[in-house]
């Protein structure tokens, strides 16, 4: 494993009412908001090079987000507040997960959820 990849990984991974921070292996933060929150992605890899093939990746409005392995411990808690989102595209939730293509999922969007 490079250092880079190493550097990538989480520590840990916080959910809690005012959103989600993951910290990572480097000491750096990644962090959103749900207030920030303007898209849930679902991002599938088969056979990724690494164990981690399914991925929560959350886009804040300032161009932050953070992406969170699905096997991450957290991820569980995540799930469950994410499908509390107006407008949760549950359908699209089991299709992602589900599935070994190698796509990308959109689950939720700000602008569906306002409409």
């Amino acid at each position: 494993m490079s250092q880079d990849s190493a550097n990538a990984q989480s520590r840990t991974v916080s959910v809690d009412d005012t959103g989600v921070r993951r910290q990572l292996a480097d000491g750096s933060e990644e962090a959103v908001t749900w207030q920030e929150l303007t898209a849930v992605v679902i991002r599938v890899i088969p056979e990724g090079l690494s164990k981690e093939d399914v991925f929560f990746m959350l886009a804040g409005a300032d161009g932050k987000g953070t992406a969170i392995p699905s096997a991450d411990p957290a991820a569980d808690a995540l799930i469950e507040r994410l499908q509390t989102l107006p407008g949760f595209n549950h359908e699209k939730f089991v299709e992602a997960m589900t599935t070994d293509a190698d796509e990308a999922y959109v689950v939720w969007s700000a602008d569906k959820a306002s409409k």
